[in-house]
């Protein structure tokens, strides 16, 4: 099974406090989202793609948090993640791979990644094949500003067909700190 989610801000106590989450202090955050991430990806095998802002740690404590979730990872940067990659101590082999941007397919769709929010995405146009995928924004004035960006676009023709937008936000908040496969993402939002 391939999951998806972004923004966990492991070791980063600010992004718990602006985005209210509900942990007594950083190290309980920490360890429910470890929890949490674990019983949901118990396969080896299983696939997460982390769509940016994992950790605001350096390397070596990013390595030790790596080991410790289960799952093959894979990395589309964001930010906050320049800390650890930049980091000598980072162990890049912690990651399938790590990249900027991606395009994968799952399930017969084709799927954008970006940590940022791409509102004219490849391949939009091809309907409910077509998902783009994103963070960064949180639960913020920016990510109200995309949805009412997708609500006008999905109102919007392009000739006699209507305009498709199909951009998640796969803030880890809005999934309870759960990663979620892409059907899971689609019924949640």
């Amino acid at each position: 099974m391939r999951y998806y989610i972004a923004d966990c801000h492991f070791g980063h106590d600010k992004a718990r406090i602006l985005d209210n989450r509900n942990f007594a202090s950083l190290e309980q955050m920490d360890e429910e989202m470890i929890e949490i991430w674990n019983r949901t990806i118990r396969k080896k095998k299983d696939e997460v793609v982390i769509l940016g802002d994992l950790s605001v740690e350096k390397g070596e404590a990013v390595n030790t948090l790596l080991k410790r979730l289960n799952g093959r990872k894979y990395l589309v940067s964001g930010n906050h993640d320049m800390r650890f990659l930049h980091d000598k101590k980072f162990d890049v082999s912690l990651f399938e791979w790590i990249k900027p941007y991606a395009e994968l397919r799952d399930n017969n769709r084709t799927v954008v990644l970006s940590h940022y929010p791409v509102i004219c995405y490849n391949g939009q146009y091809h309907g409910n094949s077509t998902y783009m995928l994103y963070g960064h924004v949180h639960n913020t004035a920016d990510y109200q500003n995309v949805k009412r960006f997708v609500k006008e676009t999905r109102e919007s023709f392009s000739g006699e067909e209507k305009i498709p937008c199909n951009m998640i936000n796969c803030f880890a908040m809005f999934s309870g700190y759960r990663p979620l496969t892409l059907d899971e993402w689609i019924e949640l939002i």
